[in-house]
């Protein structure tokens, strides 16, 4: 069972690095000498021969022991880390998660409508892959909103850890992908914010089954991460890589691990940080004193 489970993740970090490479399945066929059959079988959990997987690793840009899932995954890609996340999530029983300034999964589909916007606007007009980095945003919202219906369809438990300072910023500058953008009704972009955090809000008072919102008012570590656990395992992912106001799916490198050590370290972080969390209606009222009523007031 443990060999059958191990051949079928190599097949998912496949499909992920072949996405974030943006090449279709018969084109990686094409480049690695097989056929597209061949392709779909690897990605089913049907790998070849360590010799091929080392030639594919080679195509897609990265380590045989990251295809393999040997010690620590590092993802260059945001298409095929957020993959990955996707992958991960499908059979999760409780995700513990710090993405600021709001989780993606607890967003609302307003959210959804915007962020391709804000993360084209990211993206400065004298990059010299922009053109490329555009396409990806159409898979990459394919991805999330994937990841979205699948967490509203199996509802697995989540705790999200959300940072009151971030939750502050989010509201000042609105959802926008940079400063100052040509194109961005700013009055319209803090609306957006606005909503979102009062969603936020909403859920804090009537604490939806299986959902655990922890308002932190103390220091949160500079990186975005996610516990993602099952009976069975537990793996930590690290990001660079960020969906809110200013968004970053260009720049850093992720890592995945199912190390215990780390999911040990992260997880007693989190404890810590939700210990000290304001939540239910106090947090609500944090939040609506202090983030919602000072943008009514300015």
């Amino acid at each position: 069972m443990d060999l059958m489970s191990s051949t079928a993740d190599v097949g998912r970090r496949l499909r992920a690095f072949r996405m974030g490479a943006g090449l279709t399945p018969e084109e990686l066929a094409a480049k690695a000498g097989v056929s597209r059959a061949a392709i779909y079988r690897y990605e089913s959990g049907k790998p070849p021969k360590v010799d091929t997987l080392g030639k594919i690793a080679d195509l897609l840009g990265v380590s045989l022991p990251t295809l393999l899932g040997v010690g620590i995954e590092y993802v260059a890609s945001a298409v095929s880390f957020f993959e990955r996340m996707r992958q991960l999530e499908e059979d999760v029983d409780q995700i513990t998660v710090m993405f600021g300034p709001i989780s993606y999964l607890l967003t609302t589909d307003r959210y959804d409508d915007l962020l391709p916007k804000v993360l084209d606007e990211s993206i400065p007009e004298d990059v010299g892959d922009r053109k490329n980095a555009i396409r990806e945003i159409g898979a990459l919202m394919d991805i999330l909103k994937t990841r979205k219906e699948t967490f509203r369809r199996r509802t697995p438990s989540i705790v999200s850890l959300v940072s009151a300072a971030e939750l502050d910023e989010f509201g000042r500058v609105g959802f926008v992908g940079a400063h100052n953008h040509p194109s961005v009704n700013l009055a319209e972009r803090q609306k957006a914010a606005r909503d979102e955090i009062e969603n936020i809000v909403h859920m804090l008072r009537e604490q939806p089954i299986g959902v655990q919102i922890g308002v932190v008012i103390d220091s949160m570590p500079g990186a975005s991460f996610q516990i993602f656990k099952r009976a069975d395992k537990a793996q930590v992912a690290v990001s660079p890589f960020r969906l809110g106001s200013f968004a970053n799916i260009r720049v850093g490198v992720a890592t995945i691990t199912a190390a215990a050590e780390a999911v040990q370290l992260y997880g007693g972080m989190t404890d810590r940080l939700w210990r000290k969390s304001l939540k239910g209606d106090q947090a609500a009222d944090f939040i609506e004193k202090t983030v919602l009523k000072k943008r009514v007031a300015a």
